[in-house]
């Protein structure tokens, strides 16, 4: 039960930043014994897949503190943050859960390595989820900074992956209501967003 707590606290993590989560379980899973990877999933802490993964890591922490390249920047990462979430996932559960979470779901479990399909597939619906809330939050906490609070908004989404990453290994529990925490402000956001927009056509012309 716990490593699917921990799948899922890394697969929200990487739908608000792609590269953090990934980078977290390399790193861990190669220098500590917190989070024994499963053989599909060893690769993460591969020293060559650390470094490609640090340097995308720094193009997306960039591209999304510059005004109107986060915007292209988040269609990108449509495709690619919940392929994360994907990876997080089952390398998350892969350690020892794995096998008994495909079988529940009635699925394949991949055998020993831990890679069966029903994991990924759980992982890439929770990132795609908290993609979009991210998208369609981004514009209100821009709006309500006046359009100057891009970057911050941004430092905040990635410390939010950061913290929610770690603690979906060490602490899974905390994990799990932390991405339901940022699944509500997620939520809140997209229903200001309609409301202002439902405002802004019910007002009078040049009404401001």
């Amino acid at each position: 039960m716990l490593e699917i707590l921990t799948g899922t606290g890394l697969a929200s993590a990487a739908g608000l930043n792609a590269y953090i989560p990934l980078l977290t379980v390399g790193i861990l899973a190669r220098f500590t014994d917190l989070l024994p990877l499963g053989e599909a999933w060893q690769w993460l802490e591969h020293p060559a897949a650390l470094g490609v993964i640090g340097v995308l890591l720094m193009l997306e922490l960039a591209a999304d503190k510059i005004p109107f390249v986060d915007s292209v920047n988040d269609i990108v990462q449509t495709v690619v943050r919940p392929s994360s979430g994907g990876v997080n996932f089952g390398a998350g559960v892969s350690s020892t859960g794995a096998a008994e979470f495909a079988a529940a779901a009635g699925g394949p479990s991949g055998g020993d390595s831990g890679a069966g399909w029903w994991p990924i597939a759980a992982g890439v619906l929770i990132a795609l989820v908290f993609h979009l809330l991210k998208a369609a939050a981004r514009p209100v906490l821009n709006a309500a900074t006046f359009g100057a609070g891009g970057p911050l908004v941004s430092v905040a989404e990635d410390g939010a992956s950061v913290l929610t990453a770690l603690a979906a290994v060490l602490v899974p529990v905390l994990a799990a209501a932390a991405a339901v925490l940022l699944a509500a402000v997620g939520v809140w956001a997209a229903r200001r967003r309609r409301y202002r927009r439902r405002a802004a056509a019910a007002a009078p012309p040049g009404v401001y």
